[in-house]
């Protein structure tokens, strides 16, 4: 089958879905207020509640969510054929996805720019509020670990990609300065640090010496490394502590400096990267090798298909960026619609590209279904095959190979890297909040609640002795964070359901995916935590184990709670304005 074909068929339900779907959910279900006066007007200060464009403000939101998640997930997921992966990313995208961020959105601005976790106590009762804040600790702590192992991975496997990520930041530094304290346009000057970025991008693939392969600096693979660790251990250390103390500073200065500069190039990248990529795509023409689906596969699809593929279709992280950040950036209601709803949409735009440069990339069925034999080799070799894939669909823009394949780690590490800050930034929130409700006044001191933060992200990615060695705490806590974010999301749509009922309005939109997403990941989550990892199993992973049950039982409790607040009528109608 043609991938040109699929990636139309896709592109059209988006299209659809953005244009009439979003339309009836912004005008019948929330209603948005083009007067109404949001949190970042309201509370303005310079920092975190800053009005903002809603162009910069989708690119700062997208690529705030858009990490690597979108592109790994639905590049794992292929292996039980494209078409299921095809079908949840585009469905999931338009009836799930869109309405949570949307919804989670709204939801916050319309409660003065608070975070779901706070939102919960509004709605559900004060214990609900530290069981979802703490479900929501482990969760960002998780993000962290993950994403910081996917750079420092990325960054050993593309060396090249490393000096033209480290540019982009004085770039950004610079912009804001030039948008925030000289009343300067954004676009020109990010559009020439985008170029910048691109063109040292070209000459780090060509000249060794802008390299920074720091597994060869240490004598290559077979090298000693730092306190006997091996050259590689070493290598994935050191970009560790360089990300920790990057992440420190980005997620405590103000978001004009760079955070959102930042993102707007980014922006800006993604709309490029996805250009060459679908505009590649439709020079090379590739047929589709990897099956429809997976006649025999060694891990049912269900339920983990949805789980797996997570960010591609839904994602609970979102409603942290869009009540946590976003909501205290809006300019005007009516721009939630664009900044929520097609921030999900794009997101699903990069997980159908993902999907499809992993599914084309092989010369035939058979050469795909020998890299993807068992579910563990497509968890291995997923984010591999999308690079090296997303290099063959660039080389039909007569890009040269070393250069695609530098261009496209580029693009992931830099998704990477702003999810990672803004993620470090929202447990930093979440942290003080915690310290308030437990009158521990130290934790909501900024330095010492990153401290906190920024420390036990880096104590999870680097501590665990898993199966890859030396730092594979990301590594092992991928399948669970697939289920913790799934869960998150499902719980962000019972509080919007809760909210709407109490307004007196349709609530359908929301409750449908809400039951579905939770049944599938209680499920997905009751079948590999609390049995395959189990105490009971062979070789048992306790990182997994008391990660998996706590989120469990805390979910689970949240979860009777809040279906028992939906099916009553108490409590008054949330609003600013009641």
């Amino acid at each position: 089958m043609s991938g040109i074909l699929v990636a139309l068929i896709g592109m059209i339900v988006f299209a659809l879905g953005y244009r009439y779907y979003s339309r009836f959910v912004a005008k019948k279900i929330f209603k948005l207020d083009p007067t109404y006066v949001t949190p970042a007007h309201r509370y303005s200060d310079g920092v975190d509640f800053v009005p903002t464009n809603k162009f910069v403000l989708w690119g700062h939101h997208f690529t705030s969510v858009a990490g690597a998640a979108p592109i790994l997930g639905p590049a794992i997921a292929v292996y039980w054929g494209w078409l299921p992966a095809f079908l949840w990313v585009i469905l999931g995208t338009v009836f799930a996805a869109g309405v949570h961020d949307f919804g989670t959105l709204v939801l916050s601005v319309r409660n003065k720019g608070q975070s779901v976790g706070t939102l919960a106590h509004r709605l559900i009762g004060q214990r609900a509020k530290i069981l979802f804040l703490f479900i929501i600790l482990i969760l960002v702590l998780m993000v962290n670990a993950v994403f910081a192992w996917v750079i420092s991975n990325l960054f050993i496997s593309y060396p090249a990609s490393v000096l033209p990520v480290f540019i982009q930041i004085p770039l950004a530094i610079w912009i804001g300065y030039a948008v925030y304290k000289r009343n300067r346009k954004m676009l020109i000057p990010s559009v020439l640090a985008l170029a910048i970025m691109y063109l040292t991008a070209i000459v780090a693939s060509k000249v060794e010496f802008l390299q920074f392969d720091l597994v060869h600096y240490m004598g290559g693979e077979a090298g000693a490394g730092l306190f006997g660790l091996g050259a590689v251990s070493s290598a994935f250390l050191i970009w560790i502590v360089i990300l920790m103390i990057y992440v420190y500073i980005a997620s405590t200065l103000p978001v004009w400096k760079l955070l959102q500069p930042r993102d707007f190039i980014n922006s800006h990248q993604l709309v490029v990267g996805l250009g060459i990529l679908y505009l590649g795509l439709l020079f090379t023409n590739p047929e589709i090798t990897a099956p429809a689906t997976n006649a025999n596969p060694d891990t049912p699809w269900l339920p983990l298909l949805f789980i797996t593929i997570a960010c591609g279709a839904i994602s609970g992280f979102h409603g942290l960026v869009t009540s946590g950040t976003s909501s205290k950036q809006l300019n005007r209601e009516t721009d939630a619609r664009f900044v929520g709803y097609l921030g999900a949409v794009g997101e699903g735009i990069l997980a159908l590209v993902s999907i499809l440069a992993v599914a084309t990339f092989f010369a035939s069925t058979d050469e795909f279904m020998a890299t993807y034999s068992s579910f563990s080799d497509a968890n291995a070799s997923g984010l591999g095959t999308f690079v090296e894939g997303a290099a063959v669909l660039a080389g039909g823009l007569a890009i040269p190979p070393d250069v695609a394949v530098t261009i496209v780690s580029i693009i992931v590490v830099s998704f990477a890297a702003t999810t990672l800050d803004t993620s470090v930034r929202l447990m930093r929130y979440i942290i003080a909040e915690l310290g308030s409700e437990y009158n521990l006044p130290v934790l909501t001191r900024t330095h010492v609640a990153t401290t906190v933060a920024v420390a036990s992200s880096a104590a999870l990615v680097l501590l665990p002795e898993g199966p890859k060695g030396f730092g594979s705490g990301g590594y092992q806590l991928w399948p669970l964070f697939g289920t913790a974010n799934q869960l998150l999301a499902g719980i962000s749509l019972m509080l919007i359901a809760v909210w709407l009922k109490r307004l007196g309005r349709n609530y359908a939109v929301v409750f449908i995916p809400m039951v579905f997403l939770m049944f599938m990941t209680l499920y997905a989550m009751f079948q590999q935590v609390l049995f395959e990892w189990s105490w009971l199993g062979s070789s048992p992973d306790i990182l997994l184990f008391i990660f998996g049950a706590i989120i469990f039982i805390f979910a689970l409790w949240i979860s009777i709670t809040a279906f028992s607040v939906l099916r009553g009528n108490d409590g008054k109608p949330l609003d600013d304005d009641n």
